[in-house]
């Protein structure tokens, strides 16, 4: 019966949980039923379930989406000061993109922003919002965050406002390399804004759209000789090798010209070519030796970020929903980084010779670093080298390490046993910031045993999170407050006990602590009271409102996110299976050829021609609502008719 039905306090934390980690609710229902032996021992039902879901969502948007969306940065804040978020508001002081960054990610950059990607997706918000995510490698080479955007728009506006808010959360810290793809609004942004940057192009992205746009010559000419087919396939696939070879494999900026040129007489439509040509310097490795890209050259990373993502995020959550999911999702990552320094600490890395530089650089480096570094030390036991005039110069050549015996092509290495450095002609250490083979066989040959520290760089190392990280205000920035907070306490706590255990057979002395436990306790009571006051306080000053400070109730419902309308390819909805199945069965009703009579004769009557098939409300429709009706119109829909704004940067940071 309906009223024996309930959902407890346990039952409703399942129930939400279950949501919370993506569980559909039919499933989440199912496995309730099997969970206590049958839907008749469960004490509700699958519409109770619904609808206790749905209540959570509403209490969720108690102010509104954006209003909530201010509540969820404001908790942050309190809880971690260090959190960050701004917002630009449109004319209408509509909120048009977010940015935030938190604690974590502001660490994150300070020790490993010198490399990052940022790319963009769409389908994990019910605003229909595009995703910006700055990503990069930590010391474990795994997948660090280092803020999220929801934008209204892929413009150079939105662009500008974005990588300026970025560099102002992180205290205007520039990275060295930055990798988006051929995007002409992000590409303008970046060159306006990171102009100490120097910015790659994706080589996966130019590789899929070599393949779209390159066709070779005789595809098109003929194509109407079925024996051809395959040569024309053949001829492709070479067209497209020396694409890729171009692409990485030239180091002289002439054999790549010479290259591109014989490679361009094959193709018929040169029009991508010259395009892709003017960007050269972002995507040829000729143009790239001396970038320091931690061997990164596309956004692999934010790709496999973003399709994570929308494994877990749906196209109809609301803002405070997607930023709920997008906190966890950001959880799972930072554990795989706690579960690699747990293996680092737990097991030794394997070293294949106990040499007195490979010694030093396991205990030094972390070990997927150590193990590359090894792997480089290996190659520079097979190295044969040769003097060359000059004092300390040498051409070193590496032998294969499998199968027949080859030499790699020789690099021109010079050296100085005085400050203990090398220069090798092939620049790896310049791009990944670990010493090739070549460097490490001429610091054999002068006797150098040992990784001089300047080339042991300190993002690569056990100890790359050490060092303490302020904020843009000059805080200095604690990733985990509660963990701070635990601290404080057992270091408090063990004080306490060692002290009393100490005085416990004296009387005076416990007398004495008691006396200043009683002098103090209520002084930190006060103080704990006025901080509590403080914090709760609401903003009196409307005109100048920072969002990182408490705000009304009345300022969280009156804030409003810009709605974005999705423009359609037609104004008819899209036709299923079902309705093509059924094309040509459907007959017109005699409304539909009435309409179209009438329409036809106030097309004689006034001389323009109507609109058929299209109904519009008027605008005494909506006068008419009832007040709550209304209240939900103006919140998520008014937007959609109301006049376009010019867009200006506004950062309430």
């Amino acid at each position: 019966m309906a009223s024996q039905r309930k959902i407890t306090e346990l039952q409703a934390f399942e129930i939400e949980a279950a949501d919370d980690s993506g569980i559909m609710p039919k499933a989440a229902h199912a496995f309730a039923c099997r969970q206590v032996g049958g839907q008749l021992n469960l004490g509700y039902t699958d519409r109770d379930q619904r609808n206790h879901l749905r209540t959570k969502r509403q209490r969720e948007l108690a102010f509104g989406q954006a209003g909530s969306m201010l509540k969820y940065f404001h908790d942050k804040i309190i809880e971690n000061p260090s959190f960050q978020y701004a917002l630009q508001l449109d004319c209408e002081e509509h909120i048009a993109n977010i940015f935030w960054a938190d604690a974590k990610m502001v660490v994150d950059y300070a020790h490993f922003g010198d490399v990052i990607t940022f790319d963009t997706t769409f389908g994990t918000n019910k605003e229909y919002r595009p995703l910006g995510v700055f990503l990069g490698l930590n010391q474990f080479r795994e997948t660090t965050i280092f803020g999220a955007a929801l934008l209204f728009d892929e413009t150079y506006d939105s662009f500008k406002w974005l990588f300026q808010t970025f560099l102002v959360a992180h205290n205007g810290r520039q990275p060295r390399t930055i990798y988006t793809d051929q995007d002409a609004a992000i590409g303008k942004a970046i060159g306006k804004v990171f102009t100490e940057s120097y910015h790659g192009l994706c080589t996966f992205h130019i590789m899929q759209n070599a393949v779209k746009h390159l066709s070779p010559l005789k595809g098109e000419e003929n194509n109407e000789e079925k024996g051809e087919g395959k040569g024309e396939d053949e001829e492709e696939e070479s067209i497209l090798t020396d694409f890729s070879e171009c692409m990485y494999g030239y180091e002289n900026k002439v054999e790549f010209e010479e290259a591109f040129d014989n490679m361009r007489h094959k193709v018929h439509k040169q029009t991508w070519l010259d395009s892709i040509y003017k960007f050269k310097e972002k995507w040829a490795e000729c143009y790239m030796r001396d970038v320091f890209s931690l061997g990164v050259r596309s956004t692999q990373l934010s790709e496999s970020f973003n399709n994570s993502l929308k494994n877990q995020l749906k196209s109809d959550f609301h803002i405070v929903r997607f930023l709920l999911h997008f906190e966890r999702k950001v959880e799972d990552k930072r554990k795989n980084e706690l579960q690699s320094e747990f293996e680092a600490r737990k097991k030794l890395p394997r070293i294949k010779m106990h040499t007195p530089m490979l010694v030093l650089a396991s205990e030094v480096y972390t070990p997927i670093i150590f193990e590359a570094f090894q792997g480089e030390y290996e190659r520079s036991m097979a190295a044969c080298t040769r003097v060359l005039d000059g004092e300390n110069k040498f051409a070193v050549s590496i032998a294969s390490l499998r199968g027949d015996l080859k030499f790699e092509k020789e690099r021109i290495v010079i050296g100085d046993p005085l400050t203990k450095t090398t220069s090798c002609s092939c620049g790896m250490f310049n791009r990944t910031g670990i010493l090739c083979g070549h460097g490490l066989k001429v610091l054999d040959l002068m006797n150098i045993k040992t990784l001089p520290t300047q080339y042991i760089l300190k993002r690569w190392t056990r100890e790359a999170r050490n060092g303490s990280i302020q904020d843009r205000h000059g805080r200095n920035v604690v990733e985990n407050p509660k963990l701070e907070a635990q601290l404080r306490y057992k270091n408090l706590s063990h004080k306490f006990h060692t002290l009393a255990y100490k005085i416990a057979n004296s009387l005076e002395c416990c007398l004495m602590l008691e006396n200043a436990l009683d002098c103090v306790g209520p002084k930190l009571e006060d103080k704990l009271n006025e901080t509590t006051n403080a914090t709760n306080k609401p903003s009196n000053d409307q005109e100048n409102v920072d969002p990182n400070v408490q705000q009304t109730s009345e300022f969280l419902s009156a804030a409003k996110l810009k709605k974005k309308e999705v423009p359609s390819k037609n104004l008819r909805r899209k036709k299923t299976w079902l309705d093509k199945l059924l094309k040509g069965k459907r007959k017109p009703t005699k409304v539909v050829a009435s309409k179209n009579k009438e329409a036809k004769k106030q097309k004689k009557h006034d001389g323009v021609e109507p609109q058929v098939g299209v109904e519009k409300d008027s605008g005494d429709k909506a006068t008419n609502l009832e007040p709550q009706e209304c209240n939900a119109f103006m919140s998520y829909t008014q937007l959609l008719t109301a006049p376009p704004c010019v867009v200006y940067n506004e950062d309430l940071f």
